[in-house]
């Protein structure tokens, strides 16, 4: 029979771990002066506490210290990350609002959903691009097929999250979803807008059917809205195109 049990080093070291994520249940290392290990302490949850602060920064503001910290440290505790990267921090405590942080008293009912939306400019900031289209920046994009920059995201909320501050803090989910696109431009600026029901439902067509002509798509809108006058809706949504053109959302059309 073979004898399964850590070496020495390696039951220290899963001490030490455990003692740091959670000194209230896991008793520290014997051996290891207090003081030296509330340094430690200290050290690995200001560091995730900081990710957290200045990745969620309408929530921080949002909540007491209290429960921040008690939500902090629960999260710093109890959620078991699959990457090491810091950077990756924020979208492991969406992980964590998701899946085990359950409904906790004082947690505000829009806070998962805010949390995402602020996620998103962090996670938008890094991506990169797909340079693999073949593209022409000049293109009509009623004739030709728009082609979508990879770095324009739509969203869609069931709370106004882009509103969200302490002098604005809703009670229940509005009637209607709310629809974002947040975008990173040529100068590598994040940015964001309100789209109406519309515009949502062009973006979805563009990146449902890649092929299609920006005429027919907004068709196929005017159809679906039975609108009486077919080119009034072309007119607006050409409009909404070249407004994306300029943002950077659309980068011309597809060869």
């Amino acid at each position: 029979m073979h004898n399964t049990a850590k070496p020495e080093f390696m039951q220290q070291q899963y001490a030490f771990a455990a003692h740091i994520r959670d000194p209230e249940q896991n008793a520290a290392p014997a051996g290891i002066e207090d003081r030296r290990m509330g340094i430690y302490r200290e050290l690995f949850y200001n560091n995730v506490e900081g990710f957290l602060s200045n990745g969620f920064p309408v929530l921080r503001e949002l909540l007491d210290d209290t429960h921040w910290h008690a939500m902090a440290r629960d999260f710093f505790s109890r959620h078991h990350c699959h990457t090491p990267l810091f950077l990756e921090i924020p979208r492991e405590f969406l992980n964590y609002l998701d899946a085990e942080r359950g409904n906790q008293d004082g947690d505000p009912p829009f806070m998962r959903e805010l949390a995402h939306y602020e996620w998103v400019e962090l996670a938008l900031s890094v991506a990169e691009s797909d340079a693999s289209q073949y593209i022409n920046e000049d293109g009509n994009l009623l004739d030709s097929a728009p082609a979508l920059s990879s770095l324009a995201w739509p969203l869609s909320y069931q709370y106004p999250v882009h509103r969200i501050s302490p002098e604005f803090q809703p009670a229940a989910a509005d009637d209607q979803p709310t629809y974002l696109l947040v975008y990173r431009d040529a100068d590598d600026e994040v940015g964001f807008l309100e789209l109406n029901p519309v515009s949502a439902r062009l973006f979805s067509l563009i990146q449902e059917y890649p092929g299609k002509t920006g005429r027919s798509l907004l068709e196929q809108i005017a159809a679906e809205l039975h609108h009486p006058d077919p080119a009034q809706v072309i007119a607006g949504g050409q409009g909404i195109l070249n407004e994306w053109r300029q943002r950077g959302i659309v980068l011309g059309t597809r060869l």
